[in-house]
């Protein structure tokens, strides 16, 4: 008998300035890159986390979704949500705060609580941006050997 893969998704909003700059550039650089994006500036962001494994028979679930949105809401929107991202959110220290890297932050943040489930795993953090905007984060890609 096969094993029947299923994902599962919470999604939740959070309102969040940020400002993006790189300290690899100087001031001219950075507006060149970033625009209107230098400056402080927010989003109302939509936050995706999909969980994949097989339905247990004893409860017919992946994951209890009360489950999920707790971690996600305890973990990111309590963290993030009416924050400035640079200056407020201890996860994002240090980091450049595009849709790209605050999607792989939030992945690293929540991939280790997810290990109290282990019939599951994280499989994609989808970070709106904007309505029109997203990023999608699998996780780190495997290894290949050296050719």
């Amino acid at each position: 008998m096969t094993t029947r893969m299923v994902e599962i998704v919470r999604r939740e909003e959070f309102s969040a300035a940020h400002r993006l700059e790189s300290p690899h550039l100087d001031e001219a650089q950075n507006r060149a890159l970033y625009g209107p994006c230098f400056t402080d500036h927010g989003h109302n962001y939509g936050l995706e986390v999909a969980v994949r494994g097989p339905v247990d028979e004893r409860t017919g679930m992946v994951m209890n979704l009360a489950d999920l949105m707790r971690l996600v809401r305890t973990k990111i929107i309590d963290a993030v949500d009416h924050r400035h991202l640079n200056r407020d959110v201890d996860f994002l220290e240090g980091v450049i705060p595009t849709a790209e890297n605050v999607a792989i932050a939030i992945w690293d943040r929540l991939e280790a609580e997810l290990q109290a489930f282990p019939q599951c795993q994280l499989h994609r953090i989808r970070l709106y941006e904007s309505a029109s905007n997203f990023v999608d984060y699998f996780g780190r890609a495997p290894s290949t050997p050296n050719r």
